[in-house]
Protein backbone atom coordinates (compact mmCIF):
# COMPACT_ATOMS: atom_id res chain seq x y z
CA UNK A 1 0.00 0.00 0.00
CA UNK A 2 1.34 3.62 -0.81
CA UNK A 3 2.99 5.77 2.00
CA UNK A 4 1.49 9.05 2.65
CA UNK A 5 3.55 12.05 3.69
CA UNK A 6 1.73 15.30 4.16
CA UNK A 7 3.85 18.21 3.72
CA UNK A 8 3.55 21.03 6.47
CA UNK A 9 4.33 23.59 4.22
CA UNK A 10 0.77 23.55 3.32
CA UNK A 11 0.04 23.01 7.32
CA UNK A 12 -1.62 26.09 9.71
CA UNK A 13 1.69 27.04 11.01
CA UNK A 14 0.06 28.75 14.56
CA UNK A 15 -1.19 24.97 14.95
CA UNK A 16 2.05 23.34 13.82
CA UNK A 17 1.60 21.03 16.79
CA UNK A 18 -2.09 19.89 16.44
CA UNK A 19 -1.54 19.65 12.68
CA UNK A 20 1.16 16.98 12.87
CA UNK A 21 -0.82 15.45 15.49
CA UNK A 22 -3.90 14.99 13.65
CA UNK A 23 -2.22 13.81 10.12
CA UNK A 24 -0.25 11.36 12.69
CA UNK A 25 -3.59 10.42 13.89
CA UNK A 26 -5.24 10.27 10.73
CA UNK A 27 -2.90 7.58 9.45
CA UNK A 28 0.05 9.46 7.53
CA UNK A 29 3.09 7.49 8.00
CA UNK A 30 5.51 10.50 6.82
CA UNK A 31 5.83 13.95 7.84
CA UNK A 32 6.90 15.45 5.10
CA UNK A 33 9.49 18.63 5.79
CA UNK A 34 10.44 21.40 3.09
CA UNK A 35 13.93 23.20 3.82
CA UNK A 36 13.80 26.45 0.99
CA UNK A 37 16.82 29.09 1.49
CA UNK A 38 15.94 31.47 -0.82
CA UNK A 39 19.02 30.96 -2.63
CA UNK A 40 18.49 27.05 -4.45
CA UNK A 41 14.64 27.79 -4.80
CA UNK A 42 13.04 31.21 -4.96
CA UNK A 43 11.36 30.88 -1.41
CA UNK A 44 12.13 30.76 1.91
CA UNK A 45 10.40 28.11 4.75
CA UNK A 46 12.07 26.24 7.76
CA UNK A 47 15.39 25.27 9.44
CA UNK A 48 16.34 22.43 11.13
CA UNK A 49 15.01 24.20 14.33
CA UNK A 50 11.33 23.10 12.76
CA UNK A 51 12.63 19.46 12.81
CA UNK A 52 14.05 19.77 16.30
CA UNK A 53 10.19 21.19 17.30
CA UNK A 54 8.50 18.56 15.59
CA UNK A 55 10.64 15.21 16.92
CA UNK A 56 8.86 14.92 20.13
CA UNK A 57 5.73 15.24 18.74
CA UNK A 58 5.47 12.03 16.43
CA UNK A 59 7.23 8.62 15.83
CA UNK A 60 6.04 8.87 12.49
CA UNK A 61 8.93 9.15 9.66
CA UNK A 62 10.32 12.57 9.58
CA UNK A 63 10.74 13.05 5.81
CA UNK A 64 12.91 15.94 5.24
CA UNK A 65 13.74 17.71 1.68
CA UNK A 66 16.58 19.88 1.53
CA UNK A 67 16.02 23.06 -1.36
CA UNK A 68 19.43 24.64 0.11
CA UNK A 69 22.82 25.27 -1.96
CA UNK A 70 25.39 24.22 -0.47
CA UNK A 71 24.08 21.38 1.69
CA UNK A 72 27.10 19.63 3.25
CA UNK A 73 27.74 22.65 6.10
CA UNK A 74 24.03 21.73 7.52
CA UNK A 75 23.32 17.87 7.12
CA UNK A 76 25.02 17.62 10.61
CA UNK A 77 22.36 20.03 12.44
CA UNK A 78 19.59 18.21 10.24
CA UNK A 79 20.83 14.98 11.26
CA UNK A 80 21.33 16.24 15.27
CA UNK A 81 17.89 17.74 14.98
CA UNK A 82 15.98 14.33 14.64
CA UNK A 83 15.28 13.71 10.55
CA UNK A 84 15.05 10.33 9.73
CA UNK A 85 15.16 10.66 6.02
CA UNK A 86 17.15 13.43 4.70
CA UNK A 87 16.61 14.05 0.90
CA UNK A 88 18.64 16.56 -0.86
CA UNK A 89 19.57 17.96 -5.06
CA UNK A 90 22.80 16.85 -6.10
CA UNK A 91 23.22 19.42 -8.59
CA UNK A 92 22.89 21.95 -5.30
CA UNK A 93 26.34 20.94 -3.77
CA UNK A 94 29.67 19.23 -5.71
CA UNK A 95 29.81 16.79 -2.90
CA UNK A 96 26.84 14.36 -3.54
CA UNK A 97 29.31 11.05 -2.77
CA UNK A 98 30.67 12.83 0.84
CA UNK A 99 27.10 13.76 1.82
CA UNK A 100 24.96 10.25 0.92
CA UNK A 101 28.19 8.86 2.83
CA UNK A 102 27.99 11.57 6.28
CA UNK A 103 24.12 10.46 5.67
CA UNK A 104 24.03 6.77 5.57
CA UNK A 105 26.94 6.72 8.79
CA UNK A 106 23.88 8.55 10.59
CA UNK A 107 21.18 6.89 11.78
CA UNK A 108 18.96 8.80 8.47
CA UNK A 109 18.26 7.23 5.48
CA UNK A 110 19.22 9.55 2.60
CA UNK A 111 17.45 10.24 -0.41
CA UNK A 112 18.34 12.52 -3.71
CA UNK A 113 15.56 14.50 -5.14
CA UNK A 114 15.20 15.22 -8.75
CA UNK A 115 13.94 18.71 -10.24
CA UNK A 116 12.15 18.25 -13.39
CA UNK A 117 14.84 19.64 -15.06
CA UNK A 118 17.04 16.59 -14.01
CA UNK A 119 17.01 13.10 -16.19
CA UNK A 120 16.84 9.92 -14.61
CA UNK A 121 20.32 8.94 -15.87
CA UNK A 122 22.07 12.08 -13.90
CA UNK A 123 21.40 10.44 -10.86
CA UNK A 124 22.02 6.66 -12.13
CA UNK A 125 25.51 6.43 -10.11
CA UNK A 126 24.07 7.39 -6.72
CA UNK A 127 20.99 4.76 -7.16
CA UNK A 128 22.54 1.98 -5.37
CA UNK A 129 23.60 4.08 -1.83
CA UNK A 130 20.44 5.41 -1.61
CA UNK A 131 17.36 4.86 0.46
CA UNK A 132 14.51 7.14 -1.49
CA UNK A 133 14.30 8.49 -5.11
CA UNK A 134 11.85 12.01 -4.86
CA UNK A 135 10.68 12.77 -8.53
CA UNK A 136 9.10 16.25 -8.30
CA UNK A 137 6.23 16.87 -10.00
CA UNK A 138 6.44 20.62 -9.81
CA UNK A 139 9.11 23.23 -10.27
CA UNK A 140 10.33 23.01 -6.32
CA UNK A 141 9.84 26.49 -4.49
CA UNK A 142 6.47 26.86 -3.73
CA UNK A 143 3.34 25.09 -2.64
CA UNK A 144 -0.01 24.32 -4.47
CA UNK A 145 1.86 24.27 -8.20
CA UNK A 146 0.16 22.26 -11.14
CA UNK A 147 1.03 18.65 -11.35
CA UNK A 148 3.53 18.18 -14.32
CA UNK A 149 2.61 14.87 -15.74
CA UNK A 150 5.42 14.58 -18.05
CA UNK A 151 7.49 13.61 -14.97
CA UNK A 152 5.02 10.38 -14.48
CA UNK A 153 7.62 8.59 -16.96
CA UNK A 154 10.12 8.66 -14.18
CA UNK A 155 8.63 6.37 -11.48
CA UNK A 156 8.81 3.22 -14.75
CA UNK A 157 12.45 4.34 -15.57
CA UNK A 158 13.20 4.56 -11.78
CA UNK A 159 11.25 0.68 -11.13
CA UNK A 160 12.99 -0.62 -14.11
CA UNK A 161 16.38 0.02 -12.94
CA UNK A 162 15.50 -0.61 -9.47
CA UNK A 163 15.26 -4.57 -10.31
CA UNK A 164 17.72 -4.00 -12.94
CA UNK A 165 20.55 -3.05 -10.13
CA UNK A 166 18.81 -4.94 -7.22
CA UNK A 167 18.69 -1.70 -5.35
CA UNK A 168 16.21 -0.93 -2.38
CA UNK A 169 15.40 2.66 -2.90
CA UNK A 170 11.73 3.70 -2.47
CA UNK A 171 9.99 6.25 -5.38
CA UNK A 172 8.54 9.05 -3.72
CA UNK A 173 6.26 11.19 -5.73
CA UNK A 174 6.23 15.63 -4.55
CA UNK A 175 3.84 18.29 -6.11
CA UNK A 176 0.47 18.73 -6.76
CA UNK A 177 -1.16 15.20 -5.57
CA UNK A 178 -4.83 15.07 -5.15
CA UNK A 179 -6.89 12.37 -5.85
CA UNK A 180 -6.46 12.32 -10.11
CA UNK A 181 -2.61 12.71 -10.10
CA UNK A 182 -2.22 10.16 -7.23
CA UNK A 183 -4.29 7.23 -8.81
CA UNK A 184 -1.43 8.19 -12.44
CA UNK A 185 1.43 7.74 -9.47
CA UNK A 186 0.53 4.70 -8.04
CA UNK A 187 -0.75 2.98 -11.47
CA UNK A 188 2.95 3.28 -12.64
CA UNK A 189 4.46 2.31 -9.12
CA UNK A 190 4.70 4.61 -6.87
CA UNK A 191 5.72 4.08 -3.00
CA UNK A 192 5.22 7.19 -1.17
CA UNK A 193 3.00 10.18 -2.02
CA UNK A 194 3.50 13.58 -0.85
CA UNK A 195 0.41 15.84 -0.06
CA UNK A 196 -0.01 19.50 0.96
CA UNK A 197 -2.86 21.34 -0.14
CA UNK A 198 -4.73 18.67 -0.91
CA UNK A 199 -4.83 17.20 3.04
CA UNK A 200 -4.57 20.26 4.80
CA UNK A 201 -6.98 22.06 2.64
CA UNK A 202 -9.39 20.12 4.02
CA UNK A 203 -10.78 20.43 7.80
CA UNK A 204 -9.08 18.01 10.58
CA UNK A 205 -11.62 15.97 10.87
CA UNK A 206 -11.14 15.27 7.05
CA UNK A 207 -7.57 14.54 7.57
CA UNK A 208 -8.50 10.80 7.39
CA UNK A 209 -10.63 10.39 4.43
CA UNK A 210 -8.67 12.82 2.46
CA UNK A 211 -5.55 10.52 3.02
CA UNK A 212 -7.43 7.30 2.25
CA UNK A 213 -9.18 8.74 -1.06
CA UNK A 214 -5.45 9.32 -2.05
CA UNK A 215 -4.96 5.73 -1.30
CA UNK A 216 -7.62 4.95 -3.31
CA UNK A 217 -8.98 2.89 0.03
CA UNK A 218 -12.30 4.98 -0.72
Amino acid sequence: MVKIAPSILAADLLDIKNEVINVDDAGAEFIHIDIMDGHFVPNLSFGYNMVKTLRPITKKILDVHLMISPVEPFIKEFIDAGSDIISFHPEADKNTKEIISIIKKSNCKVGIAIHPNIKIEEIKEFLNDIDLVIIMTVIPGFGGQKFLEDQVQKISELKEIRKNINANYEIEIDGGINYQTSKICIDKGADILVAGSYVYGASKEEYKDKINSIRHLT
